[in-house]
């Protein structure tokens, strides 16, 4: 059988409010009735209207509908989901359209008339359209050290919801989220039963938040290592020292060995961001001359010239 696209049948648009529906059916309907048309096809034409406005003049059949279709276009080979199960009967005044003209395509969904009205899903409740509600993915922007620490934060999240009419609203929620520590750049959590409301009784969607790390103004994320640049004197590069150098967790003391090079890479293991195993976090050193802008600045240059016999080009001769 073919998917039906209803809105289509009716040419309305998905957020199209009740009365425009019904004003668009009350349109066609006159246009295509047996007793008025003459067109050839008029009553195909008629039976599909009706049952298009059958669908959607209801709140609860068209937000089921809305859940299966928007996967479908008109035309396409259709086959309801494994185990659906539905029954439904006509709304009362449909102008002598009667039980038998529905389509299969909504008997597959809704069932043959004389069940009551409304829907028996998935789960065999009467007046319930037992669907699974949507999953939802929304963006958690936090801090690198909410990464490393883990902690709890409440969340304000937008939903967009069908009132009966029709129209489409926003509503807002707050939901207090548990941060795992160790979360890397990308990784999804995991709130169950917290994405889009189910149909008829059926269950909530799952809310999945994706993890983006901010900037930071001193480390960079390279998986779960992060990385440092680290200042350095050139008195401190040449003759090494001890200093104290920042990570997540605190400081810690750093040998920086003799004759370090600009550019050269240290690596504190399990410093980076927790996990199994944690990452690393890597320091790279990055030599800082002081200002020559005094005499005495100049003169230190100056004999620092003539006594070491150094030529940073010497490679490249």
């Amino acid at each position: 059988m073919k998917y039906k696209d209803y809105y289509q049948i009716l040419g309305v648009g998905r957020d199209a409010p009740e009365e425009a529906i019904k004003k668009a059916y009350r349109r066609l309907a006159r246009k295509y009735h047996p007793d008025v048309s003459k067109e050839s096809g008029a009553e195909e034409r008629f039976k599909e209207v009706s049952e298009a406005y059958e669908v959607l003049r209801d709140a609860e059949k068209r937000a089921a509908y809305d859940q299966l279709g928007r996967n479908w276009q008109a035309g396409q080979d259709f086959r309801p989901p494994p185990g659906w199960q539905g029954g439904a009967r006509p709304h009362p005044g449909m102008g002598g359209f009667s039980s038998s003209d529905f389509s299969d395509f909504f008997e597959s969904l809704f069932g043959k008339a004389g069940a009551p009205s409304g829907f028996a899903g998935m789960s065999g409740r009467s007046g319930g359209f037992a669907t699974s509600g949507q999953d939802q993915t929304v963006a958690l922007d936090i801090s690198l050290e909410e990464a490393y620490q883990g902690g709890s934060r409440a969340v304000q999240l937008q939903t967009p919801e069908r009132e009966a009419s029709g129209r489409v609203v926003n509503r807002t929620r707050t939901l207090n989220v548990k941060i795992p520590a160790g979360v890397a750049n990308g990784q999804k959590i995991r709130l169950s039963g917290q994405g889009s409301a189910g149909k008829g009784g059926g269950p909530s969607g799952d809310l999945y938040l994706e993890v983006s790390i901010k900037p930071h103004h001193l480390y960079k994320i390279r998986s779960r290592d992060i990385t440092l640049e680290l200042p350095l004197a050139p008195w401190e590069a040449a003759l090494g020292c001890k200093l104290e150098a920042p990570t997540l967790g605190g400081p810690v003391t750093l040998n920086i060995p003799a004759n370090a090079q600009n550019g050269q890479k240290l690596r504190l293991r399990g410093r980076g961001l927790p996990g199994n195993p944690p990452g690393d976090q890597l320091v790279t050193l990055r030599i800082v001359n002081p200002p020559a802008d005094s005499e005495a600045a100049q003169e230190l240059f100056q004999r620092m010239q003539q006594e070491l016999p150094f030529d940073p080009r010497a490679h490249l001769h």
